[in-house]
């Protein structure tokens, strides 16, 4: 996908039938869904592809388990809808990305076997719920079996504990590879492309004028019909439409913390159903760390908002009550931020009520937008908007929505064990096709070959960590990856996982965009230090998380020599943390 390319399309004048506004989970699903109707589609986003919301989610693919609780006990038949259509989306989307998203075990423990029959019972349901697309069955286990399967846990004044499966993904590279996968089908996409204002014919919205954010140059794009698909940013594009148009979001923030992967086991999950204050935790491991939160609190719409210092004492405080080893804020490896749009209704008293639905409304002007709703069920929400599209600006063409089992990029030759044969086959280490694999999928192979065209790229951007040079010229030339932190917060997710890492992996990152981009050594600094400054303000007041040595995964078999920096040398830990305070 190459960026240039799309913008040119952009620019050439054609007009599209429809232009979508946003480019999270929402937008790039209702592009794809567009574009394999035969629609001429085009998806601008002001950042990058899921910058905001959709690359900060608890990596979780599920139906809802709070939201199947409360629909019983209060005979809420949306929130019973909500659960059913999550538990539907969940199944397609782990068939059609499975090597971005796959089943995860969860435990819960209960202080009484009441307790454990009565949440039991209610996994009972949501198995049967999810019908064919369970991805297991729940089991109710005595406290001694919860131990032995979760040592790490504190299991004092329980009586025994649940176990029921769930997905987990990767929403960042989901994202990217959503939008991906519907520019193959013919969409035009592009990151970095924001809309400044609507262009009406007689009242009617008819376009956008839109600037290149890396250029500043703008123009119109034309087009019969604009959906706007911004999460938290909807209403400021709904004011460009109608500067009196009413809120229709409520937007909360939910903070995540990274701890180190021997946290918990690696194949086992906690979740905790309810706190003092009525919120659901999770603790999961991802990408080789343990992910922990989220907070839910009302919040003001902002761009890369940073976590505070409160919710994160809230996380470290659960987990230590959970865990048999306490945590403290030297144990977070990194932290950050996303906000929710929640559909409004004033009949609701905290966020936490809000459910995760979605609502499409219709302007006088024309302008669609597409609010609320959650990552697992971005295809729904793209079905019914394209559906809606079609109808309000006279686009049927005959041809139904077809991602209910389209296989996106990366899988459409994936099968589980592909990463073995892959090692096997381009004879590298087998932690790195695994990592390959679980990223890119069957499309490795291409960042291999990239590697094997110069040996530097196949040396690892950290020590620590399984991910190489070949990964971020890939990014660049095949996922429009224009700035530093394109590549370290979302084509790779170094910087959401080990912060301090990241910071020490930037100055080699940006030389090899460089040479890839024609950066000079100013603007690789720009970048380095835009980075920076980022991560810092994500743990300001939290403590800088400190370097560590390279884990297992590292000294297992991958290159321990670190890629060099722009001056040719590496920068000291010691160093790096100095230019930070």
């Amino acid at each position: 996908m190459d960026r240039q390319e799309h913008v040119s399309r952009l620019q050439d004048g054609q007009p599209f039938d429809l232009l979508v506004i946003g480019g999270g989970a929402t937008g790039c699903g209702i592009a794809l869904d567009a574009a394999t109707r035969g629609l001429r589609v085009a998806l601008v986003e002001r950042d990058d592809f899921a910058q905001g919301t959709s690359s900060k989610s608890t990596k979780l693919v599920h139906g809802g388990v709070r939201y199947l609780e409360k629909a019983i006990l209060q005979g809420d038949r949306e929130q019973f809808n909500l659960v059913r259509e999550g538990l539907r989306e969940r199944g397609r989307l782990l068939h059609n990305a499975p090597h971005l998203a796959h089943a995860i075990r969860l435990m819960t423990p209960v202080k009484t076997w009441f307790q454990a029959a009565y949440i039991y019972a209610g996994l009972v349901l949501y198995d049967l719920l999810a019908g064919r697309l369970a991805l297991g069955r729940s089991r109710l286990v005595s406290r001694a079996t919860a131990q032995k399967l979760f040592p790490q846990l504190n299991l004092d004044g329980y009586a025994a504990a649940v176990i029921y499966c769930d997905g987990q993904f990767n929403d960042a590279r989901m994202a990217v590879t959503l939008a991906r996968t519907a520019a193959a089908h013919g969409a035009c996409c592009a990151n970095h492309v924001e809309v400044v204002g609507l262009v009406k014919e007689n009242g009617r919205i008819r376009g956008a004028e839109v600037r290149d954010r890396l250029t500043g140059r703008a123009w119109t794009v034309a087009a019969t019909g604009v959906v706007n698909a911004t999460g938290p940013f909807a209403d400021a594009i709904r004011r460009l439409d109608d500067p009196r148009a009413p809120s229709m979001l409520k937007v909360s923030s939910g903070i995540h913390i990274l701890l180190a992967a021997d946290t918990i086991p690696e194949d086992i999950s906690l979740m905790i159903p309810s706190t003092e204050d009525g919120r659901v935790l999770f603790m999961i491991p991802w990408q080789g760390h343990v992910l922990f939160g989220t907070t839910d609190e009302p919040a003001e719409v902002a761009f890369d908002p940073a976590p505070e210092k409160k919710d994160v004492d809230y996380l470290l405080r659960y987990a230590s009550a959970y865990l048999r080893k306490p945590v403290t804020r030297a144990d977070v490896l990194a932290v950050w931020n996303g906000l929710r749009p929640l559909v409004f209704n004033p009949k609701k008293k905290n966020t936490q009520e809000l459910a995760r639905s979605h609502v499409l409304e219709k302007s006088p002007a024309g302008l669609l937008s597409m609010t609320g709703g959650k990552w697992t069920s971005y295809r729904a929400m793209a079905e019914d908007a394209v559906d809606a599209a079609c109808d309000a600006f006279g686009l049927g063409r005959g041809r139904t929505c077809a991602t209910g089992r389209l296989r996106l990029l990366g899988s459409r030759a994936y099968y589980p064990e592909a990463w073995r044969d892959l090692a096997a086959r381009a004879g590298v280490d087998p932690a790195l096709a695994r990592s390959l694999y679980s990223l890119h999928g069957d499309e490795a192979g291409t960042v291999l070959e990239i590697g094997r065209q110069n040996e530097d790229l196949m040396r690892p951007i950290h020590p620590a960590h399984p991910y190489i040079g070949a990964q971020v010229v890939f990014a660049v030339r095949h996922e429009m990856a224009r700035h530093l932190g394109d590549v370290l917060l979302r084509r790779l997710p170094l910087g959401l996982v080990d912060m301090g890492h990241a910071r020490e992996a930037a100055p080699a990152v940006a030389a090899i965009m460089g040479r890839e981009l024609g950066w000079d050594e100013r603007h690789c600094a720009t970048e380095v230090e835009s980075v920076r400054r980022l991560l810092e303000a994500w743990y300001s007041g939290h403590g800088a998380p400190q370097p560590r040595r390279a884990n297992a995964l590292a000294e297992a078999g991958l290159d321990k020599r670190p890629l060099s920096g722009p001056d040719g040398g590496r920068q000291t830990s010691e160093a790096l943390e100095e230019g930070s305070s």
